[in-house]
């Protein structure tokens, strides 16, 4: 048996077998983490340990993080299950993250609870977020939309920025590596009675690569090497100043200078800037009641400094959102209820021709309830939206399991979503469309879980349906109908000093609109199967791992007409624990020097080294 990749063999069968068959989750301390009963709060909005979730859920540690010097925030979330991922260049390029094999536009990425992304495009800002700044990343799949609102269709990612914690705490790092790559990070951390904070500082450089090459459309290939570069810094503060409550505050910039290729002459380049703002109380009211009230600001700012393209126009492009909410979690006779109040305003702006509509405001109301009884977890959440360009959306989800025995948990959930059009979709020049309407969608899923000791299989059958699905390019319309059905299988085990985990995905995404031109044809930028594995060793002061992922062939427009070949990359890596608080690492990423895209005409990272030395007291 072989797994086929555009109808090579890409896998030897041996190898094809174990990811077939021993699939699992990606972060090395996923399953400790979990057997110690930690809390995330994404999936519910509220804080539930992982083994009480019906949603699936994967946890990127700040080790998890480390360990993927030189790759991209979308390459390190799509070795998760369930995601897949394009870019256009390497780091600070253009990337999309695919979950279950929906739409980039339908994964909302929160930072400490703040929205972040671009309102132009409806995408997440994942290109200029500094990861050292990162304490951890949760990952929730499913229908999140009865929860967050619009672009919640397929899931959350959110990033928990580094915290201060007890005592006096200081960390720092120096990389080098490859085609000029260098990164030099520190912090500090404080944290006594009730005030605590944390400060960390970064900066990026790489000399890059050509980020195209000559099949790029419309004649955009320029060949020079495509740099980026970053500074970036983070700033968290809490205060406890009366018994349970706390008074907490955040403070993210991100500064990026991107190369890019849009055609021959001029050296494209462009300025990113992100900032997040946060300010948060919360406390208990009374016994069984705690409320909490949130502001939130983030800005997503692409600023166009020169550009070989007669098409673009210098200067920036800039999203700003402003959130208020108002969340209220009551203890009932059974399980727990969340009341949500929550406002958001968006503001966009363009050089030359204004948008035709530039602003917007959503206002939401949303109740949740989860409950362990005995055997039984339950969560249901019921969310209405009120869009000044749309009008009010209702939306709902229910998730169910039942633990069968001592090891074996199911169960299954339904949930209903919307996405709204962004203002390019609907306002952009010569290429929106504004009679588009929202999508909207109906999710399922089942799953079957076994965890025993230190391992754990889950097996994950889902099915999206969304309505009016919004097609690319210019003058887009409402496609009647798209359906993505798929299956994950996974597996994570851990013997002694030694973490094995794999996975493997099988995904239908598809035009399902009889009658129209494309149907049947798969989704662009999605492979139908994708196989990931990692194994880390741990012996005293040494620790050696590798992953690894693999990808049949994808297509890179609707017709199904352009071809992107399957791939494998293969990841090395070891560290030597020098003394107790210094640490060395070397990294070897694509050690086969696969070449590929993820996107047509857009190349990928060739082989490429990176040597890390680490300052980490504990």
């Amino acid at each position: 048996m072989f797994l086929q990749i555009k109808g090579r063999r890409a896998l030897p069968s041996a190898a094809a077998q174990i990811l077939l068959s021993l699939p699992g989750l990606v972060s090395a301390q996923q399953l400790a983490s979990e057997q110690l009963g930690q809390v995330v709060v994404t999936a519910t909005r509220t804080p539930v340990e992982v083994s009480d979730l019906v949603t699936e859920t994967t946890i990127l540690d700040r080790a998890a993080l480390d360990r993927s010097e030189g790759r991209t925030l979308v390459e390190v979330l799509a070795q998760a299950p369930g995601l897949q991922f394009s870019n256009t260049g390497g780091l600070g390029k253009s990337s999309s993250l695919f979950v279950r094999g929906l739409e980039a536009r339908h994964v909302l990425l929160l930072v400490d609870g703040v929205r972040v992304g671009s309102a132009t495009l409806n995408t997440a800002s994942l290109d200029n977020l500094p990861l050292d700044t990162v304490e951890r990343i949760e990952i929730a799949r499913g229908p999140m939309t009865s929860l967050y609102g619009s672009n919640a269709m397929g899931g959350v990612v959110q990033v928990f920025t580094r915290r201060g914690t007890p005592g006096l705490r200081g960390n720092a790092r120096l990389t080098a590596g490859s085609r000029g790559y260098g990164l030099a990070s520190g912090g500090v951390s404080f944290g006594a009675d009730n005030f605590d904070f944390a400060a960390q500082v970064q900066h990026q450089q790489t000399d890059g690569f050509s980020a195209t090459n000559p099949a790029v459309p419309f004649n955009n290939h320029a060949p020079d090497d495509d740099g980026f570069r970053q500074n970036a810094g983070s700033l968290r503060a809490g205060w406890a100043f009366a018994p349970g409550w706390r008074l907490e505050g955040l403070l993210l910039e991100s500064r990026g200078k991107t190369h890019f290729d849009d055609g021959p002459g001029d050296d494209a380049r462009a300025e990113l800037r992100n900032t997040v703002q946060s300010l948060q109380v919360g406390g208990p009211v009374h016994s069984g009641w705690r409320t909490k009230l949130a502001f939130g600001r983030s800005v997503d700012s692409f600023d166009t400094i020169t550009s070989a393209s007669a098409f673009t126009m210098p200067g920036a492009i800039t999203t700003d959102q402003r959130q208020l909410a108002w969340e209220n979690r009551v203890a009932l006779p059974v399980g727990e209820a969340l009341l949500l109040l929550e406002r958001v305003e968006q503001d966009v702006s363009r050089p030359g021709e204004p948008f035709a509509v530039s602003e917007r405001s959503i206002d939401a109301l949303a109740a949740g309830w989860s409950a362990r009884l005995d055997r039984h977890d339950v969560q249901a959440s019921l969310r209405r939206d009120r869009n000044s360009q749309f009008g009010g959306y209702t939306t709902g989800a229910l998730a169910y399991a039942y633990k069968l025995a001592l090891a074996w948990r199911a169960g299954g959930s339904y949930g209903t979503s919307f996405t709204a059009p962004s203002f390019n979709q609907l306002y952009f020049p010569g290429f929106g469309n504004p009679d588009l309407k929202a999508e909207e969608g109906e999710h399922g899923e089942l799953f079957l879980q076994w965890a025993a000791g230190a391992q754990r299989v889950r097996v994950t059958a889902y099915q999206h349906r969304y309505d009016l699905f919004i097609s690319s390019g210019p003058q887009p319309a409402n496609i009647p109908q798209v359906k993505i059905d798929g299956a994950s299988l996974s597996w994570d085990a851990r013997f002694g000093g030694l973490t094995l985990a794999a996975s493997y995905d099988h995904l239908n995404p598809r035009n399902d609109s009889a009658g129209t031109a494309d149907f049947g044809k798969l989704l662009p930028r999605r492979a139908k199967q994708a196989a990931k594995a990692s194994v880390d060793w741990r012996q005293g002061d040494f620790s050696a791992g590798a992953s690894l992922q693999a990808y049949s062939r994808r297509f890179d427009d609707t017709a199904n007409t352009i071809e992107l070949s399957g791939f494998g990359v293969l990841d090395l890596r070891t560290d030597w624990f020098l003394t107790r608080d210094w640490s060395l690492g070397l990294r070897l990423n694509n050690v086969g020097g696969k070449v590929y895209e993820t996107a047509f005409g857009y190349n990928q990272p060739g082989r490429e080294g990176f040597v890390t030395v680490r300052w980490s007291p504990h």
